[in-house]
């Protein structure tokens, strides 16, 4: 089965280069989208020069959602039987990628969600993100719907199927994107699981954004969401 990455990256160039390599030996392709970035984020993912990899760029940063958005269509397009959604950060280990998609492969699942709340402690997690995932499941559950057997509200690295991919159509563009997947998923009669991850945090990614500002925005952007449908 043809295992294609999909890689959305904002303000990445310290990081990006590295981040992309440690995935090609997991992938078939990697679909890397610049999303508007002020930085020189594209031109090190263009020089990175291996043929697996297909470099897009929003011309405006249009947020986590619309790359990803844009990157699994390429995928679908380069024909991919399963979709790798990754963070260019270097948070998630391509190495669990085999894991991530093991389900897909065996016939068990259409869609498999990361998870850093199965056992695999977070490293360098603060308390307070935690405390707000812990919020943010409970939210996803009572104003969504999302099933409380969903241990990870905000996953980031997921892997489905063409088709699944085909029904999973997601609008957000910004990082409610994350909950209106799990929604999706959950309510559309895909087979779904959950994996444990390991998912490391360092200074220099936990300085992305206000942790609870964020929140506030996410949760207000899925109930706009939600009362729109």
């Amino acid at each position: 089965m043809r295992v294609i990455g999909v890689m959305p990256a904002y303000n990445e160039a310290t990081r990006i280069g590295q981040a992309i390599r440690a995935c090609l030996p997991y992938l078939d392709r990697l679909v890397v989208v610049d999303d508007g970035s002020k930085d020189a984020t594209y031109a090190v993912a263009q020089a990175v020069g291996d043929p697996k990899i297909v470099v897009l760029r929003h011309r405006i940063n249009r947020d986590q959602g619309a790359a990803l958005r844009t990157g699994s269509e390429a995928a679908l397009r380069l024909g991919a039987d399963i979709i790798v959604h990754i963070d260019a950060d270097g948070q998630h280990d391509p190495a669990e990628i085999p894991k991530l998609v093991e389900p897909i492969i065996t016939g068990k699942a259409d869609a498999v969600l990361g998870s850093r709340f199965m056992g695999a402690e977070p490293q360098g997690m603060p308390l307070i993100r935690k405390w707000l995932l812990l919020a943010g499941r409970t939210f996803n559950t009572l104003a969504l719907g999302i099933p409380r057997s969903v241990t990870d509200p905000q996953s980031g690295f997921r892997a489905y199927t063409a088709h699944a991919a085909s029904k999973i159509a997601f609008t957000q563009n910004r990082k409610a994107h994350a909950s209106e997947i799990l929604r999706l998923v959950t309510r559309s009669g895909l087979r779904w699981q959950e994996v444990p991850i390991h998912v490391r945090y360092t200074a220099d990614t936990l300085r992305k954004g206000n942790q609870t500002s964020d929140a506030f925005k996410i949760a207000w952007q899925l109930l706009l969401g939600a009362f729109t449908e």
